[in-house]
């Protein structure tokens, strides 16, 4: 059972894998969207979009709605949203701690005379 619910979760960590499609999900925050919506929005192909698109449909992420000739996408659990968010402040955190390793390096070094 523990093998399984790994593999699931690295299977879903896997769709979230792709630039494209986090800034997809970040965009659905917002309400649906269609493929050309966000083919336009990002300026790719909607090939390239409806890829993106299926690939976060087939691990559940978001589902897809027809109405009349549009296929209107949104996130399934709107609970990713905070997995989003919760990885946006575990990379701002990060960032923190390098820039602080950054300024102590600064610090350690011996400031350079200006030159005249």
């Amino acid at each position: 059972m523990r093998q399984k619910l790994s593999s699931f979760k690295a299977e879903f960590f896997k769709a979230l894998s792709h630039p494209l499609r986090i800034s997809i999900l970040d965009e659905l925050r917002e309400g649906e969207l269609t493929v050309n919506e966000i083919s336009q929005k990002f300026a790719v192909e909607p090939a390239n979009a409806s890829q993106q698109l299926a690939v976060l449909r087939n691990k559940n992420i978001v589902t897809a709605r027809k109405e009349g000739s549009n296929v209107y996408y949104s996130v399934t659990d709107k609970t990713v949203f905070k997995l989003l968010d919760v990885a946006r402040d575990i990379f701002n955190n990060h960032l923190i701690g390098v820039r602080s390793i950054l300024e102590e390096i600064h610090l350690e070094q011996p400031q350079k005379k200006a030159r005249r």
